[in-house]
């Protein structure tokens, strides 16, 4: 990709980031090491996204998908990179996987998410598998095309069951990869299943909690800040949670407010620290759930001390009409990033295989500040090429793309390794659960 056509970081304050570019650059071969040595311990999901922000002075993620949807808005340049990359992940869970079912989202005529589908169908098809398409939904009750303004076309057809199997057709998999995030529950249909089902549905968005991951993603950067000699605070935002809140009603607004006046203070003595010229502010969202909804920036407490109904309307659900009980208070992060002569503003958003980094895009939003939630209607997305698997070692010369990238892959995997802490656990909270039964 052309210099020309890549993001610009528009702030002068970067010292920061460049202190981590020189420093994770330098050590580049350790923390390889260090990564190989975790992965050993406790294996990547099969697949993820990570949405990051860049402010200059920080660097940090802000989301982790377990069921990510985009892979058609990769450079397909890379693909040969994400081929290999998915045999790897799949065959290190499932070693004799050869026929993959894969359940998409329901309710959705997203052409995009369509596209999506179709770039993982090839993926896989070209990493060797066999591959269909179930859907959980009773909206098709025989097999049908949809087809694609790329001119190609996806094959979903309904799922059977008989006894503690899925199968299409004729069709029985080796292994199910959700690329569904189970928002309004797991269906029957996906209980007690005897395949492997990856990543688990108990990772879905009706169980697993944003603030939840961010603690594992806290544990696991102090361990490698402690490792790497940095100040942890430079890759992971500050946060705080709040578990009964009732928006419609205003139930819980106590918790709310108490939890942002402690996470402002916190912040401002950290910005005054490294004597950062910017005002800190908070972003509010669901604590489950994806697709930007039930998210506010906050600048100060008194804007959610007047929160008006129209407000209070938007945070109040998120996918599927699913209500907010609870919500995750985070540190906002700027994003100086734009892209294009219109200097709109853009973050990246990092794709892996297992530990593998593979790519990624920047979503751009022309209508949206640096201090605001970029995913929502108005989006659009550019490729990003990850020079050399983001592993650019030999190379330690600052403030080029290839070493802002390799910083993308650092955080990105750190935040990978997080995720996959917290599927060990949750396995062994249901293999314990079961044991009690």
């Amino acid at each position: 990709m052309l210099a020309q056509t890549m993001p610009k970081l528009n702030t002068t304050f970067t010292e920061p980031l460049l202190y981590l570019q020189k420093h994770f650059l330098a050590q580049c071969p350790a923390i390889s090491n260090w990564f190989m040595a975790e992965w050993e311990k406790t294996p990547p999901p099969v697949y993820g996204s990570v949405d990051l922000r860049n402010a200059g002075f920080k660097l940090a993620p802000i989301d982790m998908n377990l069921f990510p949807a985009g892979f058609n808005n990769l450079n397909p340049e890379f693909m040969p990179l994400s081929i290999e990359a998915a045999k790897k992940a799949i065959v290190r869970i499932v070693p004799n996987a050869k026929r993959i079912l894969i359940i998409p989202e329901s309710h959705t005529r997203n052409i995009r998410y369509w596209e999506n589908i179709k770039t993982l169908e090839i993926i896989l098809e070209k990493a060797g598998f066999e591959v269909r398409f179930g859907m959980l939904s009773a909206e098709i009750a025989e097999a049908e095309a949809i087809a694609l303004p790329s001119g190609k076309k996806v094959s979903i057809q309904p799922l059977l069951r008989k006894n503690n199997k899925l199968y299409l057709s004729e069709f029985c998999p080796d292994v199910i990869l959700l690329n569904n995030d189970l928002s309004e529950g797991i269906p029957e249909i996906l209980q007690n299943l005897s395949h492997p089902l990856i990543p688990p549905a108990e990772l879905g968005w009706s169980q697993r909690l944003k603030s939840l991951h961010f603690q594992y993603y806290a544990e696991v950067t102090n361990e490698f800040a402690k490792e790497f000699n940095i100040d942890p605070w430079l890759i992971a935002p500050l946060f705080r949670h709040c578990g009964k809140i009732d928006f419609m009603q205003q139930g819980g607004m106590e918790c709310l407010i108490s939890n942002a006046e402690k996470l402002f203070a916190e912040i401002e003595k950290k910005y005054a620290e490294y004597n950062i010229p910017h005002q800190p502010f908070l972003i509010v969202k669901a604590d489950a759930g994806t697709y930007g909804m039930a998210v506010m920036t906050v600048r100060n407490v008194d804007e959610l001390k007047s929160m008006n109904r129209k407000q209070r309307t938007r945070m109040s659900m998120t996918k599927g009409s699913q209500p907010v009980r609870r919500v995750i208070i985070q540190e906002g992060i700027y994003t100086f990033e734009t892209f294009g002569d219109a200097n709109s503003v853009a973050e990246p958003v990092v794709y892996l295989w297992g530990e593998s980094v593979v790519g990624g895009f920047y979503r751009v939003h022309s209508a949206r500040g640096v201090d605001e939630n970029l995913n929502a209607p108005g989006m659009h997305f550019e490729p990003v090429a990850f020079v050399r698997s983001c592993t650019p070692c030999e190379d330690n010369v600052p403030n080029i793309f290839q070493n802002r990238f390799y910083l993308y892959g650092i955080i990105a995997q750190l935040s990978m390794l997080a995720a996959a802490r917290e599927i060990k656990d949750q396995i062994m909270e249901s293999q314990e659960q079961f044991k009690t039964l």
